[in-house]
């Protein structure tokens, strides 16, 4: 992997799609593992499909998620506060993979 430049991150999907990719698969293998995968299949596929990383410098990643993340779950039955957990759960887990696959851990 080459050296992480903040400046190349803003145009991230062509200059890291592959790291990119890698981060959210990780994150999303990590999650499938330990979480009632139907429920982290969904949110991959209905809201992390949709959500933004960002570099916020100092090693530190941000993903935006898109408006009514609940609102945009499908297929699956699952009460709202359970989805939220499971949602932050898995932002941090692809935030902590961005670190580790940019060389920030």
């Amino acid at each position: 992997m080459a050296d992480f430049d903040p400046e190349q991150f803003e145009d991230k999907y062509a200059n890291y799609f592959p790291e990119l990719q890698q981060a959210y698969k990780n994150a999303f293998n990590r999650m499938n593992d330990q979480y009632d995968s139907e429920l982290v299949h969904a949110i991959d596929q209905q809201v992390l499909n949709e959500s933004e990383p960002f570099y916020e410098g100092d090693g530190e990643f941000r993903v935006e998620l898109p408006d009514d993340p609940h609102g945009r779950l499908t297929g699956v039955v699952v009460d709202e506060e359970r989805f939220e957990q499971i949602l932050e759960i898995h932002v941090e887990e692809i935030e902590a993979e961005l670190q580790r696959v940019f060389g920030f851990a």
